[in-house]
C-alpha cells in the first residue's frame, strides 16, 4: 500500500484520486469510492443552481421552517433534493439523516453507508451573494444490510466516520475531504466539468492570529469565552465572521485560526448540529492537525443522542483551541 501522506500531483482529477487512495479504505471494495463521486456529482449540479439563483427566481425563504425551526430557503430545499436523489440513485447508502427532515430518510437498498448531511450551510447568505457550502459525515450502518434502518445505525460517535468533507460554493468551488488518511482539497472546473486537485494533504497552522465568533451574541456568552475574546483583542487577533460555517472554518483551515460557536443563556447547548456539522468538520480538522471541541470535551467523542442534538463547537488550530479550552478551568 503507497504511503497515504505522499503527496500525489496537482492537477489529477477526483475521480483518478479516488482510484489511486482506494486502498486506504478499510473495505475496498469500491463502495466508498462511488458514494464520494455521487456526492461531488451532487455538488455539480447544487453548484450550478446556486450560480444561476439571481437568474431564475430560486433564491430567498420558501415560507416553511425546518425542523429546527429555522426559515428554509428555496436553495436548502433543492440542494436537499438534489443530494438525496444522486445517493439514492448512486444506491451505496442506504440512509440519509438531513438538516432539513424531520426523520432518517430510509433508501431501502442494500447500501452499506449513512450519510448525515447539511445540504446547504449558511444558505440565508444565498441573497447577498456570500459564500456558502455542504457538510456531509459517512458512517458505515451497523444493522445488517437489506433490513430496516435503525436510529443506532445513525447514532454513532464521530470517531466511527469513514469520510467526511464539505463543499465550498464560493469565488472558485471546493470539495475537501478525508476518509482517515490525511485532507485534501478539489477546485471545481466548470468548463471542463472535473474537479481537480488543488491541495494536497492539508495542514492547518499550529497557530493563527484570526478569531472568529458572532460578537452580537456577547452578552449572553459563559464568561470563560468573554474572558478569550478579551485575550484575542488584547493580543491584537483579527475578527473574521463571514457566518457561513463552511467559509469560516475554510479560511482557518487554510490561514490558521479558531471558529467558536458557544452556549449562550438564549442557546445553552450551542447552535450547531452534531451529526452533520461539527462531526464532519471535527474529523476534517483532527486529519489537518487541528483540534475540535466543545469547550470541555473532544467533539468525536460526543454520545449523540438524537439526529439534530446541538452542541458548542470550538474548533480550529491546535494552539488557540487549547488556549480558549484553558478559560474553562
Amino acid at each position: 500500500m503507497e504511503d497515504s501522506r505522499i503527496a500525489l500531483p496537482i492537477g489529477i482529477t477526483l475521480d483518478r484520486f479516488i482510484k489511486r487512495k482506494q486502498e486506504e479504505f478499510q473495505y475496498a471494495t469500491g463502495e466508498l469510492s462511488q458514494l464520494l463521486r455521487d456526492i461531488a456529482l451532487a455538488g455539480k449540479v447544487v453548484n450550478r443552481e446556486i450560480n444561476k439563483a439571481g437568474l431564475i427566481n430560486i433564491s430567498g425563504a420558501i415560507g416553511t421552517q425546518n425542523v429546527q425551526g429555522e426559515d428554509q430557503q428555496k436553495l436548502d430545499v433543492l440542494a436537499n433534493i438534489r443530494f438525496i436523489r444522486a445517493l439514492t440513485k448512486g444506491g451505496e447508502a442506504c440512509a440519509i439523516v438531513s438538516e432539513e427532515d424531520e426523520e432518517i430518510t430510509d433508501l431501502k437498498n442494500q447500501g452499506r453507508y449513512v450519510i448525515a448531511i447539511d445540504p446547504l450551510d449558511g444558505s440565508s447568505n444565498i441573497d447577498v451573494n456570500v459564500s456558502i457550502g455542504t457538510i456531509f459525515s459517512v458512517y458505515r450502518r451497523i444493522t445488517p444490510v437489506g433490513s430496516p434502518v435503525k436510529k443506532e445505525d445513525v447514532l454513532q460517535k464521530g470517531i466511527e466516520q469513514v469520510a467526511a468533507g464539505y463543499l465550498l460554493y464560493g469565488s472558485s468551488t471546493m470539495l475537501v475531504y478525508t476518509t482517515g488518511h490525511g485532507v485534501y482539497g478539489f477546485t471545481y472546473e466548470p468548463s471542463l466539468g472535473e474537479y481537480f486537485l488543488s491541495h494536497s494533504d492539508m495542514i492547518i497552522p499550529a497557530t493563527g492570529k484570526t478569531y472568529s465568533i458572532n460578537e452580537g451574541s456577547y452578552n449572553g456568552f459563559p464568561e470563560s469565552v468573554k474572558s478569550y475574546i478579551q485575550f484575542c483583542k488584547d493580543n491584537n487577533y483579527s475578527a473574521r465572521y463571514i457566518g457561513s460555517l463552511v467559509a469560516d472554518f475554510h479560511r482557518n483551515l487554510l490561514k490558521g485560526g479558531i471558529y467558536i460557536y458557544p452556549p449562550t443563556t438564549k442557546i445553552p447547548n450551542g447552535k450547531l448540529r452534531l451529526l452533520y456539522e461539527c462531526n464532519a468538520l471535527a474529523f476534517i480538522a483532527e486529519q489537518a492537525g487541528g483540534i475540535a471541541t466543545t469547550g470541555t470535551q473532544r467533539i468525536l467523542e460526543v454520545e449523540p443522542q438524537e439526529f439534530h442534538q446541538r452542541v458548542p463547537l470550538f474548533i480550529g488550530s491546535k494552539e488557540m483551541v487549547e488556549k480558549a479550552q484553558s478559560f474553562h478551568t
